[in-house]
């Protein structure tokens, strides 16, 4: 670690060192990028434990950079299911269950929800507190990155050029000025980055409270009468909650969503809650670690970026945490940022490429973000009529069981198993997509369909040898050659002359109609279709122009 009296200046500053900061550090660095992260707290200091769920698409994401299975042998015992279950209490009888494959079986197991999607690598249950770390020290291990720990961001002056930041050491008090050509602050949802910018955030600012403790309660897995589950549900007519393993062992993280009416955190009886959720009676001995208390909300800043400052994930947008995606949608907007910022860093792509990063991701999180808001309010509901007669032993009690079983299953296995907000958002209003007039696929939160429409993922294919096509691509530019009569020399002369890095890969034509006739297919270094065609473009120096961000 260096400290603040060795800082004067640097490339790219980043204000805070959670997992999207720490991400788009590593992503940086991978590109070529010297970055500065600057964070208030110590170094191993535990985050709190919030996300539980690694989508998908991040997971792609750290395959590529080099720890993916890091973080998929890290978290709960190999053996334990990530299923989420369903029941009238933590130790109740069970409604419904979504079965989740454990991370022992997550590459064989095939009757899941969330099973046999087109990816190589599937989403993974896996809390903060031990995703965080493996961040952390992979990026502290990166001779690029530099983390300044313990040290707090006093101020910031954004100019046309560069931006001026005021440190002060936490422990010395001492302060300094720092100076960085580009600012990102990823310093959450009371962003100073945010604020400097002159960013609002605006939506809706309440849509529920939850209660949540994390809790160590060494006796709780054994008083279940159904087998593990990482997220289980409580649902009863006094209280709904939900409670995720953590360790699978002992600790436990319980939000209790409290009800109308009930506004104050501490006015609620937090025992009486957390007992009634679990099912556990008076004598039961439990000690709380923490209090992580919530609003649901789904607020988006009206702009991402002031000339050379951004910001990304809940600096720029909070909203409720259902489908896990919080996390993830900031991962997102750091992959975005990182290419773009090092293709101008690198010298093969002009400043107004940076353009490119508001069109993109804001759209895109105010579509997400209705999706979750939607499904929040769909759960609201459910939890507002539950039958007094669910935990009754005879046939009326089975029925409710079952009907509430039902359609809790068809609510959360949207957001627990959501290919769509893994794979099927796309750029539809960017200025660096050669668009060709065909409408990319609807999605929903849990249905897409894979296309090489430009500004769609670029689909995942298994190659000769079932290698994954994310493993072979290239870190920039990649020409997929689909149709191996194509000439693309044009395209790859152009690509020298500007500097872009282009490489092209010979790809087999897959059997399904993803590709739509288009013998080549031009996949972005965030692994977006940047252009697709049946032949060759007519203009290549064009089209690299475009696609690099040159504004005529």
């Amino acid at each position: 670690m260096r400290s603040i009296p060795e800082m004067n200046e640097a490339d790219v500053l980043i204000v805070g060192a959670g997992p999207v900061g720490l991400t788009l550090a590593i992503d940086l660095a991978w590109r070529g990028i010297d970055v500065t992260i600057v964070e208030t707290r110590a170094r191993a200091a535990p985050p709190e434990p919030k996300c539980n769920h690694v989508a998908a698409r991040t997971m792609e994401i750290f395959r590529r950079l080099g720890f993916a299975e890091a973080v998929r042998n890290a978290g709960l015992p190999a053996d334990y299911p990530h299923d989420i279950s369903y029941r009238t209490s933590f130790t109740g009888q069970e409604l419904t269950r979504i079965k989740i494959p454990c991370r022992r079986d997550r590459f064989t197991a095939t009757d899941g929800p969330d099973c046999n999607w087109p990816t190589p690598e599937p989403p993974h249950r896996i809390n903060q507190i031990f995703l965080e770390p493996i961040l952390f020290e992979y990026a502290a291990a990166q001779p690029r990155i530099r983390i300044v720990s313990r040290t707090s961001v006093e101020d910031v002056m954004v100019e046309d050029s560069s931006a001026t930041v005021g440190l002060r050491d936490l422990e010395s008090g001492m302060a300094r000025r720092v100076t960085c050509r580009y600012l990102i602050g990823c310093d959450g949802a009371r962003s100073i980055v945010r604020k400097a910018i002159g960013a609002e955030l605006s939506g809706n600012a309440i849509i529920q409270r939850v209660q949540s403790s994390y809790i160590r309660a060494p006796g709780l897995i054994d008083r279940q009468q159904h087998a593990n589950a990482w997220g289980t549900g409580a649902i009863n007519p006094r209280r709904s909650g939900m409670v995720y393993a953590i360790d699978g062992r002992e600790r436990w993280l319980v939000h209790n969503y409290m009800k109308p009416g009930e506004t104050e955190f501490e006015a609620v009886d937090r025992d009486a809650c957390l007992r009634t959720i679990l099912g556990v009676e008076a004598d039961f001995k439990y000690d709380i670690i923490s209090k992580e208390d919530w609003y649901g909300r789904r607020l988006i800043a009206n702009r991402f970026r002031d000339r050379c400052a951004f910001i990304a994930g809940d600096a720029s947008h909070i909203w409720v945490p259902y489908a896990g995606y919080g996390m993830n949608a900031g991962i997102a907007d750091a992959m975005n940022l990182s290419w773009l910022l090092a293709a101008h860093l690198n010298g093969w792509a002009p400043a107004s490429i940076l353009d490119a990063y508001e069109a993109e991701r804001w759209p895109i999180t105010s579509q997400v973000s209705r999706f979750a808001m939607s499904h929040a309010e769909a759960e609201i509901r459910r939890r507002g009529a539950v039958p007094d007669e669910i935990e009754d032993a005879g046939a009326a009690g089975e029925l409710a069981r079952a009907e509430v079983g039902r359609f809790a299953y068809e609510i959360n296995v949207q957001q627990y198993a959501c290919a769509g907000l893994n794979f099927g958002t796309y750029y539809d209003r960017s200025p660096i997509i050669a668009y060709d007039g065909a409408e990319p696929p609807a999605y929903t939160m849990n249905s897409y369909s894979p296309s090489t429409v430009p500004g769609c993922r670029t689909p995942h294919l298994w190659c000769d040898g079932g290698v994954s096509l994310y493993d072979v691509i290239g870190p920039e530019f990649t020409l997929l050659r689909f149709d191996p009569a194509a000439d693309v020399a044009g395209l790859e002369a152009a690509a020298r002359k500007r500097g872009l890095p282009l490489k092209v890969l010979e790809v087999a034509r897959p059997a399904t109609a993803i590709c739509d006739g288009s013998g080549l297919v031009l996949s972005r270094p965030d692994q977006h279709v940047a252009w697709r065609g049946g032949r060759p473009p007519s203009d290549p120096l064009a089209l690299i122009d475009h696609v690099r961000g040159v504004v005529k």
